[in-house]
């Protein structure tokens, strides 16, 4: 799914257009967010593709949903 990562005023955020969702990044697997997985604050889980660590935000990348948090 399309899921644009942006940097707001509070940390990191995730829009889902598709799902009209934007929900804050609550946790980071990896210290520099790509490549792993990150945890919405609705409990979904999302893997990262794998980008260089200097990428600039906000971008717009595919990402897979592992959990709804359910």
């Amino acid at each position: 799914m399309k899921v644009m990562i942006r940097r707001t005023a509070t940390g990191l955020s995730a829009y889902v257009p598709k799902k009209d969702l934007e929900e804050p990044i609550t946790e980071i697997e990896n210290a520099d967010l790509w490549g792993g997985t990150v945890t919405l604050r609705n409990g979904w889980r999302l893997m990262l593709p794998d980008l260089p660590r200097d990428t600039r935000l906000p971008i717009t990348v595919e990402a897979m949903k592992i959990s709804d948090g359910a």
